[in-house]
Parts: C-alpha cells; structure tokens; sequence
C-alpha cells in the first residue's frame, strides 16, 4: 500500500494505483494540462474503502510513501493502472523512428532532389 499526500490531506491505496497516478501527473505536466482522476482509497481510521477525485496537472503537488497496513490488503484496480498507462503513453513525447536495417545498394534511392521542403 502507499499514502498518497495530497492538498494538505493523504489517502491510502494500492502501491500499482498510487505510482501510475503519480507518473500520469508528471506527464500531464509537462504538457501544461490537467485532468481529474477517481482513485479508490481506504480510510485508515476504520477501514472502509472510498473514492477520491483527485486534480492532477502541472501544479499538483503529490508525494507517495509506501506504508505497511495490519491486514496486508492491498487496494487493487487493474482496468484504471492500465488506463492511467494508456494515458500516460500517450502524452509521451514523440521520438523518430529509426530503421536500422542495411541499405540495398543495388537498389538506387527513389528521391527527387529538387523537391521543395
């Protein structure tokens, strides 16, 4: 498990959930957007489980810490970890593509030289 600090307050949930939260906030600041996200969390006060909406963008300011809880239940949601992924990967920057094969030096090179950019 992992308490989530957040806006003076701080929240339990799984360790998958907390760290694809925490990378999906930095990628969304970089590009100077936010978004707003459902985290499940547990009250540690009693045990039972919520949910947060939490605003997540370029001044979000979260801090993780991993925690041991007395029944080992860790708080788990596949679907949004891999949603978070998703839209994580997607506000990645774009990298060229490189193709690392060998030239065929018996095939001349189709490019017209005189095109304008």
């Amino acid at each position: 498990m992992d308490r989530i600090y957040y806006a003076g307050d701080h929240f339990l949930t799984g360790t998958d959930i907390a760290n694809a939260l925490v990378a999906y906030a930095a990628a969304l600041g970089r590009r100077g957007s936010t978004a707003a996200v459902e985290i499940p969390v547990r009250h540690p006060e009693d045990g039972r489980t919520g949910v947060v909406n939490f605003l997540v963008g370029p001044a979000s300011q979260i801090v993780t810490e991993r925690v041991e809880v007395a029944d080992g239940h860790e708080i788990r949601d596949d679907r949004l970890v891999e949603r978070l992924q998703q839209l994580t990967a997607e506000l990645a920057p774009m990298h060229p593509v490189t193709n690392h094969g060998v030239p065929d030096a018996e095939r001349p090179v189709d490019y017209d030289w005189t095109d304008e950019v």
